[in-house]
């Protein structure tokens, strides 16, 4: 492998590529993208090169003065770029950004998880004519179906079309009456009436009469050709077309539905949520604002704080609030049915997703915010718990919230106690969402 080869496999490996999606949600800087904009981080690689020195070296394999003869020891390893002690350096590498827009991301998250969600549109915005598909009896002559017309038509031609002339034989039965024959037409399923009989044996000449002994000798002896053996030998002279055979055509009506969502999302910001526990559900609730950002054509968002009261913040502030005070999870829950009576569930997908780090006051869990959660409609109601090495003995809200609804389809709980459960997290709360039915 030559010097070209060494750089074009260079080239490849310092191509500017952005970190995976996955790493970038679990580890990366979530703080520099927005609502609208992704920001996710590509890592910078110079590609190596030589560096002439002018200065005269000498001849060659010559060091300079004071250089060790050959088989004598160099000395110990001198600090290179990293700190006085030789240790390596902690400088980071430069860094640009990938700009992903929320729909973008939306579509490689689905493809990461393996998942896709397909809203559902509730508010009727439009409704537009589509193709001429619907039928029905009455409408403007300009739209009369003469298809359907000539199928429905046809198909009472086959149904009451019989050989005339087989069952003229039967009237030359002896002693045979029009009753008779009908009678005798009817038990071969012949689709004859009884008044064609009768006019038919009233144009019978006497010559023609007692003919036949029995219906026995007429059926031996006289073939009953079926109906498509004779249009295809005689060919279609004619179709009964009838008033009901009518039908016209009008155009389907499309009903255009906006696809909007609104999210609620509730956060413990009580003493016992310390930083690792903050981070976490920041690593866990923004990547699905920006996934219901980029589902959706319109997007609202509430962020709920709360300790034993709860009171409605902005973004920034609803990642960074901590309070000293207890936890009480249903004065977040009682926050949040408030602000849904704005959005109507027959008008708006609803999303209720709430982290902490699963430690509540006595019994609020089983008394409030249960009845509340089961009182609130929403596409889906999440938990995420935010345990950094486990559980403590009294965080047993999440194991409650799923003792008693986990078996809805609308309910998810989980728990991320570190970054690499983050994805694992996401994929349980979009893969519940994924089972719901409107």
């Amino acid at each position: 492998m030559g010097l070209r080869d060494d750089l074009e496999r260079f080239r490849e490996v310092g191509e500017s590529r952005r970190q995976d999606l996955s790493q970038f949600i679990s580890y990366g800087d979530l703080g520099q993208s927005t609502q609208g904009s992704v920001q996710i981080p590509i890592k910078i690689v110079d590609l190596p090169e030589f560096v002439y020195d002018k200065r005269s070296m000498g001849g060659v394999g010559q060091g300079q003065g004071g250089t060790p003869q050959p088989g004598q020891p160099v000395g110990p390893p001198q600090p290179g770029d990293g700190d006085e002690d030789g240790e390596p350096g902690e400088e980071g590498a430069d860094h640009e950004y990938y700009e992903m827009d929320p729909e973008e991301f939306a579509k490689e998250l689905d493809e990461e998880l393996g998942l896709e969600l397909e809203p559902k549109g509730k508010q009727v915005v439009e409704e537009i004519e589509g193709d001429f598909t619907d039928i029905t009896r009455t409408g403007p002559r300009g739209t009369l179906d003469f298809e359907e017309l000539f199928k429905r038509g046809l198909k009472r031609k086959l149904a009451m079309d019989f050989d005339e002339s087989y069952v003229r034989e039967g009237l030359k039965v002896r002693d045979a009456t029009p009753r008779d024959v009908y009678e005798w037409a009817r038990n071969q399923n012949i689709p004859v009436s009884l008044a064609w009989i009768a006019d038919q044996a009233s144009q019978l000449a006497a010559d023609e009469l007692n003919q036949w002994e029995s219906f026995e000798a007429v059926e031996e002896n006289v073939a009953n050709e079926p109906t498509i053996n004779r249009l295809r030998r005689e060919g279609l002279r004619e179709i009964p077309f009838r008033k009901q055979d009518e039908r016209f055509r009008y155009p389907e009506i499309i009903e255009k539905k906006e696809r909007n969502v609104v999210v609620v999302n509730i956060r413990d910001v009580s003493g016992s949520m310390r930083e690792r526990k903050r981070e976490l559900v920041e690593r866990t609730l923004t990547p699905l604002d920006w996934y219901l950002t980029g589902k959706y054509d319109t997007a609202s968002f509430h962020y709920i704080a709360h300790d034993a009261d709860a009171w409605e913040v902005d973004r920034p502030e609803f990642f960074g609030i901590r309070s000293g005070g207890g936890t009480k999870i249903s004065s977040a829950y009682k926050l949040a049915a408030e602000i849904l009576e704005q959005y109507p569930f027959s008008e708006w997908n609803r999303y209720v997703f709430a982290a902490g780090d699963s430690e509540n006051s006595s019994n609020d869990t089983k008394d409030a915010v249960i009845p509340l959660m089961e009182s609130i409609d929403a596409n889906l109601h999440a938990y995420i718990e935010t345990q950094p090495g486990g559980a403590a003995i009294n965080a047993t809200h999440a194991e409650e919230v799923e003792r008693q609804l986990g078996d809805r389809d609308n309910v998810a709980v989980t728990r991320v106690g570190e970054p690499n459960d983050v994805i694992d997290a996401i994929y349980d709360i979009l893969s519940t969402e994924g089972t719901t039915d409107d």
